[in-house]
């Protein structure tokens, strides 16, 4: 499970009346490193859609895991966000949804409303937004998400750095039989270096604190993406 919103922010500091779509495709090797937690190196698939328009903008994203036997898919994910303008208002009100499905079980809805910053500085364009978070666990989990997200071209645009680091409370039991909090940290640094204005490859390295369990993970992939 992935969270990609830099898409996002670069287009909406860059090129504000541009829809734009990609797709990628990963394979991760968290089996590799991390064998007593998880079963298997595979695959994920990413479609992100980005479209803004005079209101604000929406993004999207689906991740896929093909995790399965014979590399059937095993869980889909996807979060949809909006962020409206208000005038010449630099802060725009934020709402976002998130949820998915796995083999044999599902994913908590998250929904989240807050307020968004984009800035930019040189050709480097970041963003910034804090917003209350709902997870409908078995016991609801009132919350708090914390959301940076990067993206800096490079030699003449040859090569890209961008990510996102998410920061966010939720409960600690989910089904409320224990109270008490945690908090979840989540970062997907990437790097791309762009072959043409169509296709990339590089790499993601997913760094993660107490979002499997209670430990951290470091879980790289090598990556293509194709832009539509």
């Amino acid at each position: 499970m992935k969270q990609r919103k830099l898409l996002l922010i670069i287009l909406l500091a860059a090129c504000q009346f541009v829809a734009a779509q990609n797709l990628q495709l990963h394979y991760d090797f968290r089996h590799a490193l991390h064998s007593k937690v998880f079963s298997e190196n595979y695959v994920t698939s990413t479609f992100e859609m980005f479209k803004p328009d005079k209101w604000g903008s929406t993004f999207m994203f689906v991740d896929m895991d093909y995790n399965q036997s014979k590399g059937n898919i095993g869980l889909a994910y996807w979060e949809i966000a909006r962020d409206f303008k208000i005038g010449k208002c630099p802060i725009m009100p934020h709402i976002e949804y998130n949820g998915g499905i796995g083999a044999g079980f599902s994913i908590p809805n998250a929904y989240l409303v807050g307020a968004s910053y984009p800035f930019s500085c040189g050709n480097a364009n970041f963003s910034t937004y804090i917003a209350y978070k709902y997870n409908a666990f078995a016991k609801a989990s009132n919350d708090i998400q914390w959301t940076g997200t990067w993206g800096i071209p490079l030699l003449d645009n040859k090569l890209t750095l961008s990510g996102f680091i998410d920061v966010w409370s939720e409960n600690k039991d989910r089904s409320g039989v224990e109270s008490g909090k945690k908090v979840i940290v989540l970062t997907e640094p990437q790097i791309w270096y762009n072959i043409n204005s169509k296709l990339s490859v590089g790499s993601e390295i997913e760094i993660s604190n107490n979002f499997y369990g209670n430990e951290a993970y470091v879980c790289p992939t090598i990556a293509a993406k194709w832009n539509f």
